[in-house]
């Protein structure tokens, strides 16, 4: 780090912006093969945040590969730097008070685990879409796996690469298995469950404190 370069403290502070926000900051981290439903159940998770009125951002793998990333392959030193990248903003995000979902294969373990070290304990929740594979072979949306087989994309996680399961992901999802209503609902209870969201009609926060 250049010596001349010295963090500036921001007169608003985190704990203000999620005062003003009504829940704290957050990284929903979904991780999983290509095709296991990361990006869809992401995009359903935050539509049901959202209306509940929480504060929302879904970083997606396909799209901060059209900007932030767009100069990255998809070696590992690649793989490890998009990780890096998109860890870094997603941290901005939650300083910001906002709970920002990240899809993406992020496919080794030590990489989650460098997003998760950014934060603070508990406002990183990885969210395992557990799907197998010849499962995500037969979804196969964007043929990319039949590519693989072929030859025509190397380093190809699940063919030629490797994915490292979570050992202890806060949520796992069974998304080639159940539906996208069903998963979509575990994950936003566990967040009600603890007392990750603000206090809304119906929520389990509420129940609990009726006499």
């Amino acid at each position: 780090m250049n010596r001349a370069v010295v963090w500036h403290r921001s007169t608003v502070t985190r704990s203000d912006r999620e005062r003003q926000n009504g829940h704290s900051g957050l990284i929903l981290w979904f991780t999983g093969l290509s095709g296991a439903g990361k990006s869809t159940l992401a995009n359903r998770v935050e539509e049901s945040l959202f209306q509940s009125g929480c504060r929302t951002y879904v970083l997606d793998g396909d799209n901060v590969r059209h900007g932030l990333c767009s100069d990255l392959g998809f070696s590992t030193e690649d793989r490890q730097e998009n990780i890096r990248r998109i860890g870094e903003t997603a941290k901005l995000f939650w300083d910001a008070g906002i709970i920002v979902l990240t899809a993406f294969i992020s496919p080794f373990r030590a990489d989650r685990e460098m997003v998760r070290g950014l934060v603070e304990p508990g406002e990183f929740i990885e969210v395992y879409c557990n799907t197998p594979l010849h499962v995500c072979e037969r979804r196969d949306p964007k043929g990319l796996y039949q590519k693989a087989r072929r030859g025509e994309i190397s380093e190809f996680t699940g063919i030629s690469s490797p994915y490292e399961v979570p050992r202890d992901p806060e949520i796992e999802v069974f998304t080639g298995r159940d539906g996208l209503e069903e998963c979509a609902a575990a994950v936003v209870t566990y967040l009600r469950v603890h007392r990750k969201l603000p206090d809304i009609a119906g929520s389990p926060q509420k129940e609990r404190e009726r006499p």
